[in-house]
């Protein structure tokens, strides 16, 4: 299937014309190939909370920055090389947050910039072959969502008390290493809540596989603060679909 996300469709061109056909399209009212204004508005917020990859912190359990909780939950999900690759490719493709319930919206890559756009190929002739490839290759899932990768933003829909609550997010790093393949997400302004999360799967030495995953996180306003032990039940009960979610019993 071929990419949908209006980043990509930018790739190859210049920032100008990128430019141009981002305004284009946040302007042409709903449609399959279009992107709302709102949604195009979303990949320029800024994150809302200061300590941005912590999650990576040794001592996050011990330490955690100042007024979050922290926490942190692995589950063994199998063992050899076979497994490790199917696994990390689902979590790569957001399968940890749609396994645990959680709709994941259409994914907004970084707008195009000038590092970018690489230019043109010529011939010896001076004849335009195509563009030239960037540095950095987005890579897509089977069915054109965009695996997760630094800057892309993400509009997450999840439910609290029954009711669906929008919680868009940010990827901040991705972990791409010998034996441990992830990615972690920081929340945007209008979240439940503010903070970071990791999504790691592990090959260890003993042949093991484990999905890893870490946070620290409090309410984002004070609406969300009061109701902290339903937001903190919802979020334990998410950890744990998260887990599950890699889990050989669903047959993954």
């Amino acid at each position: 299937m071929a990419p949908s996300t209006v980043a990509e469709r930018e790739r190859g061109r210049s920032p100008e014309s990128g430019a141009r056909a981002a305004g284009a399209s946040a302007g042409a009212g709903a449609g399959t190939d279009t992107v709302d204004a709102a949604a195009l508005r979303l990949r320029d917020e800024p994150l809302s909370y200061a300590a941005v990859g912590a999650t990576q912190a040794p001592d996050l359990l011990y330490f955690p920055p100042k007024g979050y909780r922290p926490v942190e939950r692995q589950a063994r999900i199998g063992s050899g090389a076979a497994r490790f690759e199917t696994a990390s490719a689902k979590l790569m493709a957001w399968g940890l947050q749609r396994g645990a319930g959680i709709d994941v919206g259409e994914v907004l890559l970084p707008a195009p910039t000038s590092a970018d756009y690489a230019g043109l190929r010529y011939d010896e002739f001076g004849t335009p072959l195509g563009p030239k490839r960037s540095t950095h290759e987005q890579e897509y899932a089977p069915d054109g969502t965009p695996l997760a990768s630094p800057g892309a933003t993400a509009m997450l829909t999840i439910r609290l008390l029954g009711l669906p609550f929008k919680a868009p997010v940010r990827v901040v790093y991705q972990v791409d290493e010998p034996g441990r393949r992830g990615f972690a997400y920081g929340t945007l302004p209008g979240h439940p809540v503010s903070g970071e999360e990791s999504f790691v799967v592990e090959h260890r030495a003993d042949d093991s596989v484990w999905v890893v995953v870490r946070a620290f996180s409090r309410g984002s306003t004070w609406f969300y603060r009061l109701g902290a032990p339903v937001v903190r039940a919802v979020q334990t009960r998410s950890l744990k679909r998260y887990l599950g979610a890699l889990s050989p019993a669903r047959g993954l």
